[in-house]
């Protein structure tokens, strides 16, 4: 596999040093879980080999309310991108074609490249509200075509994939004997309808989550992938032994007694990405200088500055980061125009959101 950076990575606060980025809205998380806010108790944790599958206990919670899926279908992974280079890995090879949606999470995208396989992209745009269609889709199946790669909510825009679209995709990913990755990282994170995990809902869905994004846990590396396909998840569970055998069982038993209180810790999360999306939407509607499809889940949009190709873009971002200490995720990470960025809105502060979306507007007068 010929592996290569992603700029989204390179780029990224933690590699840059979280003292040097003041009002970082570039992440793509709610703000970071302080271990000590959520009361553990693992003292009397055997420090083992886990269940190769991972807890039962967590896979039956994640499972829990969902039809045609148990605990059996759930494979704990070392967050969502183990699970995604799994997914990859196991149904793709040179000879095969993936469609994926693009803009999308880097991972999504640079697995298969450094697979070799051939990829068809299916590009959303600004200018119809990054929706999804699904005749583009359809036309570019072929005979080859193993996998379609979607994510819902979508990152980086924060659109919601209508339910009835996600089931055209999985009933025309089963026509064609292929599968639909659903990658519901923001699933409950939704401003609207919650769908049940996605992979319950066909069995031609595969779904990847994780606790990272909607939950703040992302450094206890935590996530799964789940299939009703029982030859599919064998190989799946034969993918994760060979790469890391077995997660962390300390990491899996604090993402255990973390769900199990879930709604206690979540309603406060989903408070403040409320108030911080109200701060967005109203940040929006004052600068003119910018437009926004309104993102309707997760914490991440995707505006884009007004006739920003006529803007020097090298020197807004180095202005912005340099003089504002303000960073977002510019639209090279996505493969997408400089006039483009992601705005993280759940990370930050009330405040330092407010401040951050300031230096924008203060940073647009100056070029």
């Amino acid at each position: 596999m010929d592996y290569k950076r992603m700029p989204i990575e390179i780029e990224s606060p933690e590699q840059l040093g979280y003292d040097n980025v003041k009002y970082n809205l570039t992440e793509s998380s709610i703000s970071d879980t302080v271990f000590n806010s959520i009361k553990l108790d693992i003292n009397e944790l055997k420090l083992c080999y886990g269940d190769h599958l991972g807890k039962p206990e967590l896979r039956e919670l994640i499972a829990n309310g969902n039809a045609n899926i148990s605990q059996d279908n759930i494979l704990i992974t070392a967050g969502a991108a183990s699970a995604v280079f799994i997914v990859a890995t196991t149904l793709l090879e040179k000879e095969d074609h993936l469609i994926v949606i693009r803009p999308n999470y880097a991972s999504n995208i640079e697995t298969p490249r450094a697979i070799g396989c051939e990829i068809s992209y299916s590009d959303v745009h600004f200018e119809s509200n990054f929706e999804i269609s699904v005749a583009d889709i359809r036309s570019k199946i072929k005979a080859n075509t193993k996998l379609i790669s979607v994510t819902h909510p979508h990152n980086p825009t924060g659109m919601v994939i209508p339910k009835d679209t996600l089931m055209q995709l999985a009933e025309l990913a089963a026509k064609n004997n292929c599968y639909l990755l659903v990658d519901e990282t923001y699933r409950e994170l939704s401003r609207s309808e919650i769908y049940p995990i996605a992979a319950s809902l066909h069995p031609s869905m595969i779904t990847v989550c994780s606790v990272s994004k909607a939950y703040g846990l992302p450094g206890i590396r935590i996530g799964w992938l789940i299939t009703q396909d029982d030859t599919l998840f064998e190989k799946f569970l034969a993918a994760k032994e060979q790469i890391f055998l077995c997660n962390s069982v300390i990491d899996e038993e604090i993402a255990f007694q973390y769900l199990l209180k879930k709604d206690h810790y979540f309603n406060s999360i989903k408070d403040h990405v409320l108030k911080n999306h109200t701060v967005l939407l109203d940040w929006i509607k004052i600068e003119t200088r910018m437009e926004m499809i309104f993102p309707q889940g997760g914490v991440v949009c995707f505006p884009r500055i007004v006739n920003g190709e006529n803007i020097h873009m090298k020197k807004f971002y180095t202005l912005l980061n340099s003089k504002y200490q303000t960073f977002v995720g510019p639209g090279h990470w996505f493969e997408m125009p400089a006039h483009y960025m992601r705005i993280g809105f759940g990370w930050p502060s009330n405040a330092e959101l407010t401040q951050g979306l300031k230096n924008i507007s203060e940073c647009l007068r100056e070029v």
